[in-house]
């Protein structure tokens, strides 16, 4: 099973910028789907966005033409590219993939904090 690893979070302050980036440990050419999802404190884990093998995104209506995700394959890399944060950003980001029906384990996460 393909681990994936997250990294890029930090505090930053809102109308700023982060790039996260999820990392493979191996091929991630056969993940059907990859998304990035996060968890605010009190709150339930949400999608955020989610990229298909052939590059296909999607995204949660509140990230909308704030965030884009891509995926590399030749790098088994995944990134979230999140501009113009608002504080209500502030959650663990955590990225997740599919092969066919099965889902992987959820790893650590990133923090990602957002003062206003």
């Amino acid at each position: 099973q393909v681990q994936l690893v997250e990294s890029g979070g930090g505090l930053v302050q809102a109308g700023g910028s982060l790039r996260l980036s999820c990392a493979a440990s191996g091929s991630i050419f056969s993940i059907n789907y990859m998304g990035w999802y996060r968890q605010a404190p009190g709150k339930q884990r949400e999608l955020v966005a989610g990229i298909t093998s052939g590059g296909k995104p999607n995204y949660a209506d509140s990230v909308k033409g704030r965030f884009t995700i891509s995926r590399d394959n030749a790098k088994n890399m995944m990134y979230l590219q999140m501009n113009s944060l608002k504080p209500e950003d502030t959650a663990v980001y955590y990225c997740r993939g599919r092969i066919g029906p099965s889902w992987g384990s959820w790893g650590q996460g990133t923090q990602v904090t957002v003062s206003s």
